[in-house]
């Protein structure tokens, strides 16, 4: 017997970390939704999260990059599956994702006819597998996590989101889970997750939905990131919620709790940060000669812009990005010569092209 009283015995098995290798975290969409882990959507009903998820599923089965992401190259389509007991999928989810320009042979239901899927339920990996799925996405989370799981039962709840954690791990698919909060609307957003705080813990991104302070548009909504454990926390993307969807609208920067606060600011900020960051990218390569974009942003950040005041600036100072072999480079004018002058220049500067 066991010194804990189980008649079980297991072999000690150990792993150095000299054995390990180390690999960098992939991303569906950098730094919200990792490849391979949980990401939970929270928000109050009503608040549009069911359309935000169908609105990115649309992009990703289109090959279209994922709001405010910054992508040199065009990605190729991905195929998403998406389970909810909320709506039907003839004439709530599908309309909405034609109406959202998503690629209907890329979105794939499980049947539920005779079983109703669980966190446990081996159809999700198989799914996954077969059909080479990036993203899978269960709404809501009380339908999911089991019924005989109770969601305030931290043993319960974990070791139903560990059958999850688990075919994220082996398989490699991103795995969003939408959940509504609890009515604690004094408490961090962090502690609005309903059921045990396990849940919140287990994903290694969190996200919400709220709505925005703008009472000449009742639609707008902000998503924000209230936990990152992977990547630095994101900033707050303005959408809009409408009869079709979602229309994507800003980035700004914004924590969770200031969403969340009845004082949350009204969006029409001053652009001074923008004004500044569009000055110093001037300035950093006026004499036309493209720089590593890498190196770019680097001083930006070391000059105390953040990285949305930074890809905003880009764009309004005219900045082009130019491939050269496996690296990337930026410049005011330079994009737009032509390849053989475009090297002409790079080799000047001893440049790789």
């Amino acid at each position: 017997m066991t010194p804990n009283g189980s008649n079980d015995t297991v072999t000690l098995e150990i792993i150095r970390a000299s054995e390990v290798t180390p690999r960098e975290v992939k991303w569906l969409w950098y730094p919200y939704i990792p490849f391979g882990k949980i990401t939970l959507l929270q928000g109050d009903p009503g608040d549009g999260k069911s359309k935000f998820m169908l609105a990115l599923s649309a992009l990703l089965t289109d090959g279209k990059p994922l709001p405010f992401q910054e992508v040199e190259e065009a990605s190729e389509p991905m195929t998403v599956i998406y389970q909810t007991t909320e709506d039907d999928a003839d004439d709530t989810v599908v309309p909405r994702f034609i109406a959202s320009g998503g690629n209907r042979d890329n979105l794939i239901f499980i049947k539920e006819n005779e079983k109703h899927l669980t966190f446990g339920d081996d159809r999700l990996r198989q799914a996954i597998e077969r059909y080479n799925v990036r993203l899978l996405i269960l709404d809501p989370l009380s339908s999911y996590i089991g019924e005989d799981c109770s969601m305030n039962d931290a043993n319960k709840t974990r070791t139903e989101l560990n059958h999850l954690i688990k075919i994220g791990q082996e398989t490699g698919c991103a795995i969003v889970v939408v959940a509504h909060m609890n009515k604690n609307r004094d408490t961090s957003p962090l502690y609005r997750t309903n059921g045990s705080i396990d849940i919140a813990a287990a994903a290694r991104s969190i996200l919400a939905v709220a709505r925005t302070q703008n009472k000449e548009n009742l639609s707008e909504r902000y998503m924000v990131q209230v936990k990152s454990n992977l990547a630095p926390t994101g900033n707050a993307i303005v959408f809009e919620v409408t009869d079709k969807g979602v229309n994507f609208q800003d980035e700004i920067e914004l924590t969770a709790d200031e969403a969340f606060s009845l004082f949350a600011p009204k969006l029409g900020r001053p652009s001074e940060k923008v004004d500044g960051a569009v000055a110093f990218l001037k300035e950093l390569l006026s004499d036309g000669r493209p720089q590593l974009a890498a190196e770019c942003e680097v001083k930006l950040e070391a000059a105390g812009f953040k990285k949305s005041t930074i890809k905003k600036a880009k764009k309004k100072a005219g900045v082009h990005s130019v491939k050269e072999g496996f690296l990337w480079y930026w410049a005011l004018t330079v994009g737009e010569k032509p390849k053989e002058e475009r090297q002409a220049v790079m080799a000047d500067d001893g440049l790789p092209f």
